[in-house]
């Protein structure tokens, strides 16, 4: 069985995204184990400098770095990443459990995004597209695209 981790630097506040994190959650039993880490996000002024973002980024980074797991296969979610539609998604994680590569963690940056460190260390950067979305957001529109990729997966209808 599949154990995949979501690690977010950052925590959701709103109550809304909050319940649909759990719900997705709950559908995601059946098919892997699955758990939403977050992570303290570093505050930062309204208006920063090059390098009081950079300074931001590099401590977020530690945090990440230090929670990321012996032999997990770790996804930086990156705007500037490989887009994917939901079926080929949803190979890509099959493809992982066949391989033997059954620990997954995918990680979404905060509000100042992933330091480089992260993203070099990441085996793929994974976009949702070129929007920007809040990264509150990412856990829901993540666990909805790794449900469906399970369903898929499994023959089993879902909407379209």
């Amino acid at each position: 069985m599949l154990h995949i981790r979501i690690i977010l630097v950052g925590r959701i506040r709103e109550q809304y995204l909050r319940d649909g994190v759990e719900e997705y959650l709950k559908r995601l039993k059946p098919y892997a184990r699955v758990e939403l880490l977050e992570l303290q996000d570093e505050p930062v002024p309204e208006s920063l400098s090059q390098k009081q973002l950079e300074a931001a980024r590099a401590i977020e980074a530690e945090r990440v770095l230090r929670t990321v797991r012996e032999g997990e296969y770790l996804v930086a979610m990156d705007i500037r990443g490989k887009g994917m539609t939901s079926p080929e998604f949803s190979r890509w994680i099959q493809d992982r459990g066949l391989t033997g590569e059954s620990n997954l963690a995918f990680v979404i940056g905060g509000t100042t995004g992933l330091a480089p460190e992260v993203l070099s260390r990441a085996r793929l950067r994974l976009s949702m597209g070129p929007m920007t979305f809040p990264h509150q957001f990412m856990p829901l529109l993540l666990l909805e695209q790794i449900y469906r990729a399970f369903k898929i997966a499994a023959g089993e209808k879902y909407h379209r």
